[in-house]
C-alpha cells in the first residue's frame, strides 16, 4: 500500500498524519509551539520554528506509522493563511514570521482602502472592509517601519510557499491562500499589477502561481536528509486549512455549508461563480477545491469556553491545553487516562481511536469540556435571558468589527455557571446564525450544516446548532483531523491515486451522527437571534 504524508500547520501546532490509499489513518502526531508577542498586536514566529517542528513530526508520525519514507507516495499540505514571510536572495528569513493575526498593520489597510476604494479592492480580490490580515497591508507595514529589510526583500512568500522552497527548491503558492492577501486578482487568478506597484513589489517576488493541491515538484535530495523523506517523493501545495477542512468533513461541491468551531468559528460555503456581496459584508474566497469560490466568514468560537475554564475553575483546569477540544493541537498518546498519567503536549498516536484523559486529581476520562457540556445542558434553552456575545477575539463577517469585545447582558444573582457556559454557546450559534443568513441572501442555500473542530465534539453544542438554525448539524468520522484529511484528499488526487476528489471523499469521509432541530426551541431561539441582532447593533458604534 502507498501512503500519504500530510501537515497541518496551525497557528499553536503542527499536526501530520499518515494516510493509506484506503482512507484510513495509519498515524498521527501533533507537536505544540509557542509565537511571540514583541509589542501589543504584533504576533511572530521564527522560520525555523516551523521547519524544525516539521522535521520531528514527520520522523515520528513515519515510526508511529511502522513505515519507510519510500513507501509515502505524495505529501501535502494544509497551511494557515495570512502568515508571511520575507527572503533574502539566499533563501533565507530577513526577520521572524508576521503571523496572520498580526494586527499591526491596521492603519496601513485602511491607507489601501483609501487608495484603491472599497468596491475596487471588492471586485478584484472579494476582500471586504479593512483588515490589519492581509499580507498586503502587512507589506506596507514593513516599508515604512523596516525600510532596511523591505529594500532586500528577493522572495515574498506564505507557509506553503516556504515549505514548498525548503522540500522542492521552488516557491510556490495557490489560490485559497493568495486571495485573501489583497495583491491577487481572484477573478482572473493572477497578480494585480496596480496594487503590487502602490506596494513596491514586483511578481518576480511572489510565488509562482499553482493550482490548489497541485503537484508542484519532488523531494530534493537536501531536504530528503533534513526532513527524513525520500528523494524524488512528489509534493502537493495543498490548499488554506480552512478550505481542507472542509474538504476533509465532503465539502467539495456548491450546495454544502460547513462549520469549523475551534478557538474561532469558522464557516464556509462553495460557489462555482465569484459572488460579490453588494452589502460589502461577506468576503468571497478562492477554495481549496480547484476552480471552486467559497463565502467565508470567521468569529470567535471555543475560546470564550476557555476563557470560562481558566477564569472559572482556576487551577483545577487551567493550563492543560491537552485536555481543551477547541485548540485542535493534540492527539492523545495511547496510555491516556490511566491514572496518575498526563500526556506529553507532544503526542503520537498509531491508530485513529482516541480515549480520554484524565485531569489531575478527578477520575478517569474527565476534563473540563465534558463538565462544561453537563453544565449547559442542565439549563434551558435561552439561558434563563442572559446573553452572550461571544466576541473575545473581535467580530467577524457579517457585523465586521475587529474592536469587538465579549459582552454579558442580562446577568443577575439568579444566574450561575451554567447559564453563562449555556449562554457563550447559543452567542456562537446566534453568531453562526448571522453567517447563514449573510450567506443565503447571496442565494446559497444551506440545507444542512456540517460540523468539524473540536467544537463538534459537544453534543449540547451541536443542538443548539441545529435548534438554533433550524437545520439539521452532521458530524464525521475522523473530523479532528480533517485538515489533514482534505490535504491528503487533495494529494492523493493530483498524484493520480484517486480517480477524482469525490472518489477520494467516498473512501475518506463517513458521516457518524446527526442533530435534528427540536422545533420546540425554535421560538426561543428567533428571539434570541433577534436581540443578539440590536445588541450587535447598538454596541458595534460604542466599541469602535
Amino acid at each position: 500500500m502507498e501512503y500519504i504524508l500530510t501537515a497541518d500547520i496551525g497557528t499553536t501546532a503542527l499536526k501530520a498524519t499518515v494516510y493509506g490509499v484506503d482512507g484510513k489513518l495509519a498515524a498521527s502526531c501533533t507537536r505544540e509551539y509557542l509565537f511571540e508577542t514583541p509589542a501589543p498586536g504584533q504576533e511572530e514566529m521564527a522560520a525555523e520554528v516551523y521547519t524544525e517542528t516539521f522535521a520531528a513530526a514527520v520522523r515520528e508520525v513515519t515510526a508511529g506509522a511502522g513505515i519507510s519514507a519510500e513507501k509515502i507516495g505524495v505529501i501535502g499540505f494544509s497551511t494557515q493563511g495570512e502568515t508571511m514571510l520575507l527572503l533574502d536572495e539566499e533563501g533565507r528569513p530577513l526577520r521572524r514570521a508576521i503571523l496572520w493575526c498580526d494586527s499591526r498593520a491596521t492603519a496601513e489597510a485602511g491607507e489601501i482602502v483609501r487608495h484603491f476604494g472599497a468596491a475596487r479592492i471588492r471586485a478584484r480580490t472579494g476582500q471586504v472592509g479593512e483588515d490589519a490580515i492581509w499580507p498586503g497591508a502587512k507589506l506596507l507595514w514593513v516599508k515604512k517601519h523596516e525600510p532596511g529589510t523591505f529594500e532586500k526583500i528577493r522572495k515574498i512568500v506564505q507557509l506553503e510557499g516556504w515549505f514548498s522552497l525548503l522540500l522542492t527548491g521552488e516557491a510556490f503558492g495557490e489560490d485559497s491562500i493568495l486571495g485573501s492577501s489583497i495583491y491577487y486578482d481572484i477573478r482572473e487568478r493572477e497578480y494585480w499589477p496596480e496594487m503590487l506597484a502602490y506596494l513596491g513589489i514586483t511578481e518576480q517576488q511572489l510565488p509562482q502561481i499553482a493550482l490548489p493541491g497541485e503537484i508542484v515538484g519532488r523531494v530534493t535530495r537536501e531536504a530528503a536528509a533534513r526532513f527524513g523523506l525520500a528523494a524524488g517523493t512528489p509534493v502537493s501545495i495543498g490548499g488554506i486549512d480552512l478550505s481542507c477542512g472542509g474538504i476533509g468533513v465532503g465539502n467539495i461541491r456548491p450546495g454544502s455549508f460547513s462549520d469549523v468551531t475551534g478557538s474561532s468559528l469558522c464557516t464556509m460555503a462553495l460557489t462555482e461563480e465569484m459572488i460579490l456581496d453588494p452589502r460589502g459584508q461577506m468576503p468571497c474566497y478562492c477554495s481549496a477545491v480547484p476552480g471552486l469560490y467559497m463565502i467565508h466568514a470567521y468569529a470567535s468560537g471555543g475560546i470564550g469556553l476557555r476563557w470560562f475554564r481558566d477564569v472559572f475553575f482556576g487551577e483545577t483546569f487551567a493550563g492543560i491545553p491537552w485536555n481543551n477540544p477547541f485548540t485542535e493541537k493534540n492527539s492523545v498518546s495511547p496510555d491516556a487516562g490511566a491514572a496518575g498519567k498526563i500526556p506529553s503536549r507532544n503526542t503520537c498516536q498509531n491508530s485513529p481511536e482516541t480515549g480520554a484523559e484524565a485531569e489531575p486529581g478527578m477520575p478517569s476520562g474527565f476534563n473540563a469540556f465534558d463538565y462544561m457540556d453537563e453544565l449547559a445542558a442542565d439549563c434551558p434553552p435561552g439561558a434563563e435571558g442572559l446573553i452572550a456575545l461571544p466576541h473575545f477575539i473581535g467580530s467577524g463577517p457579517p457585523d465586521l468589527c475587529p474592536e469587538m469585545n465579549a459582552t454579558l447582558v442580562g446577568l443577575s444573582t439568579a444566574h450561575g455557571q451554567k447559564h453563562i457556559v449555556r449562554a457563550i454557546m447559543e452567542g456562537v450559534a446566534m453568531n453562526l446564525c448571522r453567517i447563514l443568513e449573510a450567506t443565503e441572501a447571496l442565494g446559497l442555500a444551506a440545507d444542512r450544516i456540517v460540523c468539524l473542530g473540536g467544537g463538534a465534539k459537544s453534543p449540547v453544542w451541536c443542538q443548539i446548532k441545529a435548534d438554533a438554525s433550524g437545520k439539521p448539524v452532521i458530524t464525521t468520522d475522523g473530523y479532528e483531523n480533517a485538515g489533514c484529511m482534505g490535504a491528503a484528499m487533495l494529494a492523493g488526487t493530483a498524484a493520480g491515486l484517486f480517480p477524482s476528489l469525490e472518489d477520494a471523499a467516498a473512501r475518506f469521509v463517513h458521516e457518524d451522527r446527526e442533530y435534528l432541530p427540536d422545533q420546540k426551541n425554535a421560538a426561543v431561539y428567533e428571539t434570541l437571534l433577534g436581540r443578539y441582532r440590536a445588541l450587535m447593533q447598538a454596541l458595534m458604534p460604542i466599541m469602535r
